[in-house]
C-alpha cells in the first residue's frame, strides 16, 4: 500500500467525503431503500461541524477513506455513554478496499479515544456488513448485544465494544 496519511478532512473536501461515504455504504449494502440514510451519509459538512471528521489520503493524494468520531451527548453519538468514544460511517472508497484503509481508520479511532481518556471504543454496524465485523472482531471488538437497536423498522444495528484498559 502506499502512502497513507489520517488526518482531520478540510473544508474544501466535504463534497468529496460526502460523495466517498456514500458510494462506500452503497457497495457495502449499507443502504435500505426509503429510510433517507443516503442524505446523512452524504451531508459530511454537518458531520465536520458536530463531530470529528477524519479521512484517509493516500500518497497521491486522493481520499480513500472517512470516519466520524462522536462523543457521548453530542448529536452523532447514538449509543455511547460516560467514558466512551463512538465512531460511525466508517467508509472506504469501493476502488480501494481491502489495501487496510477500514483498519488504519479504526486504528486512529482507538487512537483518539486514548488521547481523550476514553475507557472504551464503542460502535454499531448494520447487520449486513460482515466484512467490518471481522475488521472489528480481529482488533479486538467485542459484541454488545444489550445495546443492539432497530433506527427504522427492518434495519437492525448491531453493537460492538473495546475496552481500552
Amino acid at each position: 500500500m502506499s502512502e497513507l496519511e489520517i488526518r482531520p478532512a478540510r473544508s474544501d473536501e466535504l463534497k468529496a467525503v460526502g460523495e466517498l461515504t456514500l458510494a462506500a455504504y452503497a457497495a457495502e449494502r449499507g443502504l435500505v431503500e426509503g429510510v433517507g440514510y443516503a442524505a446523512e451519509l452524504v451531508d459530511a459538512a454537518r458531520r465536520a461541524e458536530l463531530a470529528e471528521l477524519l479521512v484517509a489520503v493516500d500518497g497521491d493524494g486522493t481520499l480513500v477513506g472517512t470516519v466520524t468520531i462522536a462523543r457521548p451527548g453530542t448529536p452523532f453519538a447514538e449509543l455511547s455513554r460516560e467514558g466512551e468514544l463512538e465512531f460511525r460511517m466508517l467508509g472506504v472508497h469501493p476502488s480501494a478496499t481491502g489495501r487496510g484503509i477500514g483498519e488504519a481508520l479504526t486504528r486512529a479511532v482507538i487512537e483518539r479515544a486514548r488521547e481523550v481518556g476514553a475507557a472504551r471504543v464503542v460502535l454499531c454496524s448494520m447487520l449486513t456488513m460482515e466484512r467490518a465485523h471481522r475488521l472489528y472482531e480481529r482488533l479486538g471488538f467485542v459484541r454488545l448485544p444489550e445495546r443492539d437497536w432497530e433506527p427504522h423498522p427492518g434495519v437492525t444495528l448491531i453493537a460492538y465494544r473495546l475496552d481500552l484498559g
